[in-house]
């Protein structure tokens, strides 16, 4: 049995911890949870910066979510949300939780945000086999997904957050008489971006997961006269009841200037009727007649995913999710998907016949494939500077689900390096990078442009390479296809393009056929 895992979400609003342990039959156990309110998003409306006071909050709260971790145990990883996505100044939030609390932060993409969310919903909803619309109401924005299975058919995050909208409509503690009716016009016009997925896709059940729902299902509750559950993980709620659970917060701010209705957290007082609102218009906007709560989300989906990459062995080979995504967008920009795909794969072959020099983890094994695969998208710009231009639609585009912004900027980078200058410290995005990281990038794309180059005729003339590691250095094997093949372009090209990985691995290489 695999050892204990934890997940930390830091959100807008709150941070929260799970710790578990993975059972025999490949699920997790929950051992341990906590919750701390930290508002890093609390300030402008805008939420460009993290104030000191929330970071400090913030780090101090991982600090202590360690230290629980630690009495297990746990491994931890944390995943950061909307505020730090958004900030200016993240990077001093993240270095601080490093330094300070001795926890690596990943700040993740709405898009996959919103997939974790789904990974962890299927795990407390009986819903796999049927169409979900998700929704999950965060400090500072709203995750919507439409998914069946596994499968993610349409995903949006929407700068839709409790506290963003508190701080926008409902900031003073006097209810202005026009603030309702602009959050809800505000609210309707966002929402309408994702109009097109729920008419294309459909659903056949609607689920909420997040602490502003769980609120609003718990005041619902307590307006019908209902006992309090114990377990709300499948409550229901339906669209009248949070049009109900609107108005009556809405009355209530209006007449006392503060909420107090029984089944209100004082702690969410302050922010329940923006997110309520987002609710309500989200509801009525895509017709969802009743909504059914989880109390799993993003914090469960990153422990299943990370069981996954850890546990399962997926690092071996791209996830599934992860290699449709590096396929979308491989066939929607590259000219000629089946060359990349077959430099990947010189690339791997070339990465396992030198392991025992570079010492690289499959973690960056896997980065290589995908920046292999997604080397020329630039192509669909234009032809000059397209390695550049590869980089920009990698860390840009919303098709690579089921990485991390650190893994994406990896392979980005990777796919920058696959030609033209090496990686140097006056390329900020490259001297940013810690010193093992760039060592990866280094590596990663010299492999690259020497597979690049045993396939410049495009036409798979070499279709295994392997090398001998010697004292003096690496001799580089080329098969080819066909045993009659002239290789002196391929090797010509190849050994062109090898002063990176030279560099990068310290010692002399060369390339050529193999049997001659």
């Amino acid at each position: 049995m695999a050892g204990p895992l934890a997940a930390i979400d830091v959100g807008t609003n709150s941070l929260h911890l799970v710790v578990a342990r993975v059972t025999d039959d490949d699920h997790f156990e929950v051992i341990e949870r906590e919750k701390e309110m930290v508002r890093l998003g609390t300030g402008s409306g805008d939420m460009k910066r993290l104030g000191a006071a929330a970071i400090d909050r913030g780090v101090a709260a991982l600090d202590r979510f360690r230290q629980i971790a630690e009495i297990s145990g746990a491994t931890v990883r944390a995943v950061a949300t909307s505020a730090v996505r958004e900030a200016e100044n993240a990077d001093d939030f993240i270095r601080r939780a490093r330094l300070d609390a001795g926890v690596e932060v990943e700040v993740i993409s709405g898009v996959e945000e919103a997939r974790l969310i789904h990974l962890g919903v299927l795990q407390a909803l009986p819903f796999f086999d049927e169409r979900m619309l998700l929704c999950d109401i965060g400090g500072g924005s709203t995750e919507v997904l439409i998914g069946q299975g596994t499968d993610v058919l349409a995903a949006a995050s929407l700068k839709l957050g409790a506290v963003r909208l508190t701080n926008r409509f409902f900031a003073g503690e006097l209810l202005h008489p026009s603030a309702v009716g602009a959050c809800r016009r505000f609210v309707s016009s966002t929402l309408s971006s994702f109009d097109r997925a729920v008419s294309r896709h459909g659903f056949e059940v609607g689920v909420g997961s997040s602490g502003t729902i769980d609120q609003v299902v718990r005041l619902a509750a307590a307006a019908a006269g209902e006992p309090p559950r114990r377990v709300r993980n499948g409550a229901t709620v339906s669209v009248d009841q949070i049009a109900e659970v609107t108005s009556m917060l809405v009355a209530a701010r209006a007449e006392h200037g503060r909420m107090d209705l029984p089944g209100l957290d004082e702690k969410r007082a302050d922010i329940i009727l923006a997110g309520a609102i987002i609710l309500e218009g989200l509801v009525m906007r895509f017709g969802v007649k009743q909504l059914t709560l989880s109390d799993y989300a993003l914090r469960e989906g990153v422990l299943l995913d990370t069981m996954q990459r850890t546990h399962g062995g997926s690092l071996h080979h791209l996830r599934d999710v992860s290699r449709r995504g590096i396929e979308h967008l491989a066939s929607a920009c590259d000219e000629d998907p089946v060359h990349s795909a077959h430099v990947a794969m010189l690339a791997l072959q070339l990465f396992d016949a030198t392991a025992g020099v570079h010492g690289l983890d499959e973690s960056s094994r896997e980065f290589l494939e995908a920046g292999a695969h997604l080397a020329n998208v630039g192509l669909s710009v234009s032809h000059s500077q397209h390695h550049k231009h590869s980089y920009y639609l990698i860390r840009n585009t919303d098709r690579l689900v089921g990485f991390t912004d650190h893994e994406i900027e990896m392979i980005a980078l990777i796919a920058r390096y696959h030609r033209k200058s090496a990686p140097k410290p006056s390329h900020p995005e490259f001297a940013v990078l810690r010193a093992d990281d760039q060592v990866v990038v280094k590596v990663c794309a010299g492999l690259l442009r020497v597979a690049i180059g045993l396939d410049r005729g495009h036409d798979g003339k070499v279709h295994r390479v392997d090398a001998k590691v010697k004292k003096a250095g690496i001799v580089v094997l080329a098969e080819a296809a066909d045993e009659a093949a002239d290789l002196t372009l391929e090797l010509y090209a190849a050994n062109e393009r090898i002063d990176v990985l030279v560099d990068a691995l310290g010692r002399p290489i060369e390339a050529v056929q193999a049997g001659r």
